[in-house]
Protein backbone atom coordinates (compact mmCIF):
# COMPACT_ATOMS: atom_id res chain seq x y z
CA UNK A 1 0.00 0.00 0.00
CA UNK A 2 1.13 3.65 -1.05
CA UNK A 3 1.46 5.40 2.20
CA UNK A 4 -1.25 8.30 0.68
CA UNK A 5 -3.95 5.68 1.46
CA UNK A 6 -6.32 5.87 4.76
CA UNK A 7 -7.52 3.70 6.71
CA UNK A 8 -10.53 3.21 9.41
CA UNK A 9 -10.27 0.15 11.99
CA UNK A 10 -13.08 -0.34 14.40
CA UNK A 11 -12.91 -1.90 17.86
CA UNK A 12 -14.94 -1.42 20.75
CA UNK A 13 -13.01 0.68 23.03
CA UNK A 14 -9.44 1.37 23.47
CA UNK A 15 -9.01 0.05 27.45
CA UNK A 16 -6.39 -2.48 27.61
CA UNK A 17 -7.00 -6.52 25.89
CA UNK A 18 -6.24 -8.16 22.98
CA UNK A 19 -7.58 -6.69 20.21
CA UNK A 20 -6.48 -3.28 21.47
CA UNK A 21 -2.69 -4.05 22.17
CA UNK A 22 -2.66 -6.19 18.59
CA UNK A 23 -3.57 -3.28 16.47
CA UNK A 24 -1.35 -0.72 19.16
CA UNK A 25 1.19 -2.78 18.08
CA UNK A 26 0.39 -3.29 14.23
CA UNK A 27 0.33 0.42 14.37
CA UNK A 28 4.06 1.05 15.68
CA UNK A 29 5.41 -1.18 13.22
CA UNK A 30 3.42 -0.32 10.23
CA UNK A 31 1.51 2.59 11.21
CA UNK A 32 4.30 4.87 8.86
CA UNK A 33 3.42 3.36 5.79
CA UNK A 34 -0.26 4.87 5.93
CA UNK A 35 -1.40 9.24 5.54
CA UNK A 36 -3.83 8.83 7.85
CA UNK A 37 -5.44 6.34 10.18
CA UNK A 38 -8.57 6.03 12.04
CA UNK A 39 -9.74 4.33 14.94
CA UNK A 40 -12.82 4.17 15.50
CA UNK A 41 -14.72 2.90 19.14
CA UNK A 42 -17.79 1.66 18.53
CA UNK A 43 -18.14 1.77 22.61
CA UNK A 44 -17.89 5.49 22.34
CA UNK A 45 -15.66 5.07 24.85
CA UNK A 46 -11.93 5.28 24.54
CA UNK A 47 -9.82 3.30 27.34
CA UNK A 48 -5.86 3.01 29.09
CA UNK A 49 -4.81 3.16 26.07
CA UNK A 50 -5.79 6.30 24.02
CA UNK A 51 -2.57 8.40 25.32
CA UNK A 52 -0.65 5.57 23.51
CA UNK A 53 -3.21 6.06 19.89
CA UNK A 54 -2.84 9.45 19.85
CA UNK A 55 1.14 9.56 19.96
CA UNK A 56 0.93 8.81 17.17
CA UNK A 57 0.88 11.97 14.31
CA UNK A 58 -1.44 10.29 11.66
CA UNK A 59 -3.70 8.35 14.16
CA UNK A 60 -7.15 10.36 14.66
CA UNK A 61 -9.42 8.89 17.76
CA UNK A 62 -13.55 8.88 16.86
CA UNK A 63 -15.66 7.81 19.68
CA UNK A 64 -19.25 7.24 18.81
CA UNK A 65 -21.67 4.62 20.53
CA UNK A 66 -22.86 2.43 17.50
CA UNK A 67 -25.65 0.20 18.69
CA UNK A 68 -25.96 -3.03 16.56
CA UNK A 69 -29.39 -2.47 15.80
CA UNK A 70 -29.35 1.38 16.11
CA UNK A 71 -30.47 2.65 12.50
CA UNK A 72 -29.59 6.12 13.43
CA UNK A 73 -25.69 4.97 14.71
CA UNK A 74 -25.56 3.71 11.28
CA UNK A 75 -26.52 6.51 9.65
CA UNK A 76 -24.35 8.25 10.90
CA UNK A 77 -21.27 5.54 10.02
CA UNK A 78 -22.83 6.05 6.73
CA UNK A 79 -22.23 9.50 6.36
CA UNK A 80 -19.03 9.12 8.09
CA UNK A 81 -17.74 6.87 5.51
CA UNK A 82 -19.22 9.54 2.60
CA UNK A 83 -17.21 12.51 4.18
CA UNK A 84 -13.75 10.38 4.38
CA UNK A 85 -11.82 9.02 1.63
CA UNK A 86 -10.79 5.47 2.60
CA UNK A 87 -8.75 3.01 1.05
CA UNK A 88 -9.25 0.15 3.94
CA UNK A 89 -11.73 -0.33 6.52
CA UNK A 90 -11.04 -2.87 8.98
CA UNK A 91 -13.49 -3.78 11.81
CA UNK A 92 -12.59 -6.20 15.14
CA UNK A 93 -15.25 -6.60 16.34
CA UNK A 94 -16.43 -10.50 14.47
CA UNK A 95 -20.15 -11.30 13.24
CA UNK A 96 -20.93 -7.53 14.57
CA UNK A 97 -18.66 -6.32 11.51
CA UNK A 98 -21.49 -7.34 9.15
CA UNK A 99 -23.53 -3.66 8.68
CA UNK A 100 -20.09 -1.87 8.93
CA UNK A 101 -19.13 -4.01 5.86
CA UNK A 102 -22.48 -3.48 3.99
CA UNK A 103 -21.98 0.29 4.59
CA UNK A 104 -18.39 0.23 3.41
CA UNK A 105 -19.39 -1.78 0.08
CA UNK A 106 -21.86 0.60 -0.39
CA UNK A 107 -19.77 3.75 -0.11
CA UNK A 108 -17.21 1.76 -2.75
CA UNK A 109 -14.61 0.98 0.22
CA UNK A 110 -12.10 -1.37 -2.03
CA UNK A 111 -10.36 -3.38 0.66
CA UNK A 112 -13.02 -4.40 3.27
CA UNK A 113 -11.65 -6.41 5.94
CA UNK A 114 -12.57 -8.46 9.44
CA UNK A 115 -10.92 -9.72 11.97
CA UNK A 116 -12.75 -12.01 14.23
CA UNK A 117 -10.70 -12.63 17.65
CA UNK A 118 -12.32 -14.60 19.87
CA UNK A 119 -12.63 -18.22 19.17
CA UNK A 120 -16.68 -18.09 20.00
CA UNK A 121 -19.27 -15.94 20.67
CA UNK A 122 -19.46 -13.74 24.28
CA UNK A 123 -22.85 -12.92 24.48
CA UNK A 124 -26.06 -14.95 26.55
CA UNK A 125 -28.01 -17.08 24.16
CA UNK A 126 -31.30 -16.61 22.68
CA UNK A 127 -33.68 -17.21 19.83
CA UNK A 128 -33.61 -13.44 19.12
CA UNK A 129 -29.64 -12.88 19.50
CA UNK A 130 -28.94 -15.82 17.68
CA UNK A 131 -31.11 -15.14 14.71
CA UNK A 132 -29.46 -11.54 14.42
CA UNK A 133 -26.31 -13.02 15.27
CA UNK A 134 -26.78 -15.37 12.17
CA UNK A 135 -27.85 -12.44 9.85
CA UNK A 136 -24.54 -10.45 10.68
CA UNK A 137 -22.33 -13.35 10.23
CA UNK A 138 -24.29 -13.58 6.15
CA UNK A 139 -23.47 -9.54 5.86
CA UNK A 140 -20.24 -10.05 7.28
CA UNK A 141 -19.35 -12.85 4.56
CA UNK A 142 -21.26 -11.42 2.07
CA UNK A 143 -20.01 -7.94 2.24
CA UNK A 144 -16.23 -8.21 3.38
CA UNK A 145 -13.35 -8.49 0.68
CA UNK A 146 -10.82 -10.76 3.39
CA UNK A 147 -11.95 -12.64 6.41
CA UNK A 148 -9.20 -13.00 8.49
CA UNK A 149 -9.05 -14.74 12.55
CA UNK A 150 -5.82 -15.27 15.00
CA UNK A 151 -7.28 -19.11 15.53
CA UNK A 152 -8.44 -21.97 13.30
CA UNK A 153 -10.71 -22.50 16.34
CA UNK A 154 -12.65 -19.00 15.44
CA UNK A 155 -13.54 -20.27 11.28
CA UNK A 156 -14.28 -23.64 13.03
CA UNK A 157 -16.98 -21.99 15.03
CA UNK A 158 -18.22 -18.98 13.23
CA UNK A 159 -17.81 -20.68 9.60
CA UNK A 160 -17.54 -23.94 10.13
CA UNK A 161 -16.66 -26.00 6.96
CA UNK A 162 -17.22 -23.05 4.78
CA UNK A 163 -13.84 -21.74 5.46
CA UNK A 164 -11.65 -24.38 3.99
CA UNK A 165 -10.18 -24.33 0.92
CA UNK A 166 -12.01 -20.77 0.54
CA UNK A 167 -9.34 -17.78 -0.61
CA UNK A 168 -11.51 -15.54 1.47
CA UNK A 169 -10.57 -16.58 4.51
CA UNK A 170 -7.27 -16.38 6.66
CA UNK A 171 -5.59 -17.31 9.72
CA UNK A 172 -3.05 -14.83 10.82
CA UNK A 173 -1.69 -15.19 14.20
CA UNK A 174 -0.87 -12.66 16.50
CA UNK A 175 2.68 -11.24 16.40
CA UNK A 176 4.79 -10.38 19.16
CA UNK A 177 7.74 -8.18 18.92
CA UNK A 178 10.56 -9.93 20.89
CA UNK A 179 13.04 -7.73 21.48
CA UNK A 180 10.87 -5.90 24.00
CA UNK A 181 10.85 -9.05 26.53
CA UNK A 182 14.78 -10.01 25.51
CA UNK A 183 16.17 -6.38 26.42
CA UNK A 184 14.36 -6.62 29.51
CA UNK A 185 17.14 -6.89 32.56
CA UNK A 186 15.46 -5.87 35.15
CA UNK A 187 12.25 -7.81 37.08
CA UNK A 188 10.03 -6.49 40.24
CA UNK A 189 10.97 -8.80 43.12
CA UNK A 190 12.34 -5.26 45.18
CA UNK A 191 8.82 -3.66 44.66
CA UNK A 192 6.56 -6.53 45.12
CA UNK A 193 8.74 -7.02 48.26
CA UNK A 194 9.28 -11.07 47.52
CA UNK A 195 12.44 -12.90 48.36
CA UNK A 196 15.01 -13.40 45.42
CA UNK A 197 14.77 -17.36 46.35
CA UNK A 198 10.41 -17.73 46.32
CA UNK A 199 8.70 -19.05 43.57
CA UNK A 200 6.70 -17.16 41.57
CA UNK A 201 3.66 -18.13 39.48
CA UNK A 202 1.63 -15.65 37.63
CA UNK A 203 -1.15 -14.57 35.31
CA UNK A 204 -1.92 -11.51 33.06
CA UNK A 205 -5.64 -11.05 32.30
CA UNK A 206 -8.24 -9.14 32.80
CA UNK A 207 -11.06 -10.61 35.37
CA UNK A 208 -13.76 -12.51 33.44
CA UNK A 209 -15.15 -15.76 33.00
CA UNK A 210 -13.09 -16.76 30.22
CA UNK A 211 -9.85 -16.30 31.88
CA UNK A 212 -10.65 -18.54 34.49
CA UNK A 213 -9.63 -16.98 38.07
CA UNK A 214 -11.99 -19.25 39.62
CA UNK A 215 -9.62 -21.97 39.17
CA UNK A 216 -6.71 -20.60 39.49
CA UNK A 217 -7.09 -19.63 43.21
CA UNK A 218 -7.81 -22.90 43.91
CA UNK A 219 -4.95 -23.94 42.79
CA UNK A 220 -3.30 -20.94 44.54
CA UNK A 221 -4.64 -21.87 48.01
CA UNK A 222 -3.52 -25.70 47.85
CA UNK A 223 -0.37 -25.09 46.55
CA UNK A 224 0.63 -22.00 49.07
CA UNK A 225 -0.95 -24.63 51.61
CA UNK A 226 1.96 -27.24 50.90
CA UNK A 227 4.91 -24.82 50.02
CA UNK A 228 5.98 -22.17 52.54
CA UNK A 229 7.83 -20.18 49.29
CA UNK A 230 5.11 -19.97 46.71
CA UNK A 231 3.34 -16.96 45.93
CA UNK A 232 1.39 -15.93 42.92
CA UNK A 233 1.32 -12.59 41.48
CA UNK A 234 -2.16 -11.96 39.20
CA UNK A 235 -2.55 -8.71 36.96
CA UNK A 236 -5.09 -7.28 34.90
CA UNK A 237 -8.47 -4.93 34.18
CA UNK A 238 -10.88 -6.01 37.63
CA UNK A 239 -8.12 -8.24 38.99
CA UNK A 240 -7.38 -6.14 42.62
CA UNK A 241 -11.17 -4.73 42.33
CA UNK A 242 -12.89 -8.38 41.69
CA UNK A 243 -10.57 -11.08 43.72
CA UNK A 244 -9.50 -8.85 46.95
CA UNK A 245 -12.06 -9.64 49.45
CA UNK A 246 -11.55 -13.38 48.40
CA UNK A 247 -8.35 -13.67 48.55
CA UNK A 248 -8.55 -11.44 52.09
CA UNK A 249 -11.38 -13.58 53.06
CA UNK A 250 -8.78 -17.05 52.47
CA UNK A 251 -6.10 -15.21 54.36
CA UNK A 252 -3.60 -15.31 50.91
CA UNK A 253 -2.97 -11.36 50.85
CA UNK A 254 0.64 -12.13 51.56
CA UNK A 255 1.02 -14.52 49.15
CA UNK A 256 -1.19 -13.76 46.21
CA UNK A 257 -0.74 -10.55 44.76
CA UNK A 258 -3.36 -8.43 42.98
CA UNK A 259 -2.83 -5.60 40.55
CA UNK A 260 -4.82 -4.05 37.75
CA UNK A 261 -3.68 -3.67 34.63
CA UNK A 262 0.16 -3.03 34.16
CA UNK A 263 2.35 -1.39 31.64
CA UNK A 264 5.48 -3.19 32.66
CA UNK A 265 4.26 -6.41 31.17
CA UNK A 266 7.94 -7.43 30.26
CA UNK A 267 9.42 -7.09 34.09
CA UNK A 268 6.54 -8.64 35.23
CA UNK A 269 6.96 -11.74 33.30
CA UNK A 270 10.89 -11.64 34.20
CA UNK A 271 9.68 -11.91 37.79
CA UNK A 272 8.34 -15.27 37.06
CA UNK A 273 8.97 -18.68 37.53
CA UNK A 274 6.08 -20.05 35.86
CA UNK A 275 3.05 -18.50 34.05
CA UNK A 276 -0.21 -19.93 34.45
CA UNK A 277 -2.50 -19.57 32.03
CA UNK A 278 -6.05 -22.05 32.87
CA UNK A 279 -8.67 -20.34 30.02
CA UNK A 280 -11.90 -21.72 29.45
CA UNK A 281 -11.97 -20.06 26.53
CA UNK A 282 -9.85 -17.85 24.18
CA UNK A 283 -9.06 -16.30 20.71
CA UNK A 284 -5.35 -16.11 20.66
CA UNK A 285 -3.67 -15.99 23.82
CA UNK A 286 -1.53 -12.50 23.60
CA UNK A 287 -0.53 -13.20 27.14
CA UNK A 288 0.26 -17.07 26.84
CA UNK A 289 2.73 -16.09 23.62
CA UNK A 290 4.53 -13.09 25.46
CA UNK A 291 5.13 -15.69 28.11
CA UNK A 292 7.41 -18.17 26.29
CA UNK A 293 9.29 -14.97 24.24
CA UNK A 294 10.09 -13.92 27.66
CA UNK A 295 11.31 -17.65 28.77
CA UNK A 296 9.07 -18.20 31.42
CA UNK A 297 8.11 -21.84 31.87
CA UNK A 298 4.57 -23.04 31.37
CA UNK A 299 1.01 -24.53 32.49
CA UNK A 300 -2.02 -23.83 30.00
CA UNK A 301 -5.22 -25.41 29.48
CA UNK A 302 -6.16 -27.67 26.94
CA UNK A 303 -8.38 -25.64 24.38
CA UNK A 304 -7.74 -25.89 20.94
CA UNK A 305 -6.72 -21.74 20.29
CA UNK A 306 -3.99 -22.85 23.13
CA UNK A 307 -3.40 -25.88 21.26
CA UNK A 308 -2.81 -23.63 18.17
CA UNK A 309 -0.41 -21.52 20.14
CA UNK A 310 2.36 -24.01 21.23
CA UNK A 311 4.56 -26.60 19.67
CA UNK A 312 3.05 -30.02 18.40
CA UNK A 313 4.81 -31.86 20.77
CA UNK A 314 3.65 -29.98 23.66
CA UNK A 315 -0.31 -30.02 23.22
CA UNK A 316 -0.12 -33.55 25.49
CA UNK A 317 1.40 -31.41 28.23
CA UNK A 318 -2.04 -28.62 28.45
CA UNK A 319 -4.36 -29.27 31.11
CA UNK A 320 -8.06 -29.28 31.35
CA UNK A 321 -9.15 -26.10 32.73
CA UNK A 322 -10.86 -26.83 35.35
CA UNK A 323 -8.58 -29.91 36.75
CA UNK A 324 -6.84 -28.44 39.80
CA UNK A 325 -5.14 -31.17 40.45
CA UNK A 326 -3.30 -31.46 37.01
CA UNK A 327 -2.72 -27.83 37.23
CA UNK A 328 -0.48 -28.28 40.43
CA UNK A 329 0.69 -31.43 39.56
CA UNK A 330 2.72 -29.86 36.36
CA UNK A 331 3.10 -26.27 38.53
CA UNK A 332 4.91 -28.77 40.91
CA UNK A 333 7.23 -30.01 38.20
CA UNK A 334 8.16 -26.76 37.37
CA UNK A 335 8.95 -25.99 40.40
CA UNK A 336 11.34 -29.00 40.97
CA UNK A 337 13.68 -28.18 38.24
CA UNK A 338 11.66 -29.42 35.02
CA UNK A 339 11.37 -25.90 33.28
CA UNK A 340 9.94 -26.11 29.89
CA UNK A 341 11.01 -22.22 29.01
CA UNK A 342 13.87 -23.12 26.30
CA UNK A 343 11.90 -25.04 24.31
CA UNK A 344 8.89 -22.83 24.10
CA UNK A 345 10.65 -19.37 23.64
CA UNK A 346 13.11 -20.65 20.93
CA UNK A 347 9.65 -21.84 19.10
CA UNK A 348 7.73 -18.82 20.27
CA UNK A 349 9.96 -16.18 18.91
CA UNK A 350 10.41 -17.88 15.41
CA UNK A 351 6.73 -18.70 14.71
CA UNK A 352 4.85 -15.36 16.15
CA UNK A 353 7.70 -12.78 14.38
CA UNK A 354 5.90 -9.50 14.67
CA UNK A 355 7.46 -8.32 11.60
CA UNK A 356 6.10 -11.33 9.47
CA UNK A 357 2.79 -11.40 10.83
CA UNK A 358 2.02 -8.02 10.57
CA UNK A 359 2.88 -8.23 7.25
CA UNK A 360 0.03 -10.23 6.28
CA UNK A 361 -2.15 -8.61 7.73
CA UNK A 362 -0.84 -5.49 5.81
CA UNK A 363 -0.73 -6.90 2.94
CA UNK A 364 -4.47 -7.67 3.23
CA UNK A 365 -5.48 -3.85 3.82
Amino acid sequence: MDKDKNVVFFVTSLQSGGIENYLLRFIDEFGGRFNKIHVFCKSGKGGQLEEEYTSFKNVEIIKKKVGYLSVADYLFVNTYFKRQSFQAVCDFTGNFSGPIMYLAKKNNIPKRVVFYRNSSDRFNRSFTKDLINSLFNKLTYNYSTKILSNSKAAFNHYYKEVWKNNGKFQVIYNGTNASKFLNETSDLHNEFKLPKDSFIVGHTGRFNPAKNHATLIKVARELIAEKDDIYFALCGNGVQENLKKEVEDLGLSKRVLLFENRRDIPKFLRTLDCFYFPSITEGQPNSLIEAMVSGRSIVASDIEPIKESVPDDFVKELVPPLNVAKAKENILSIYNGNSNSQKLQSWAIERFNSTKLFQEFFDQL
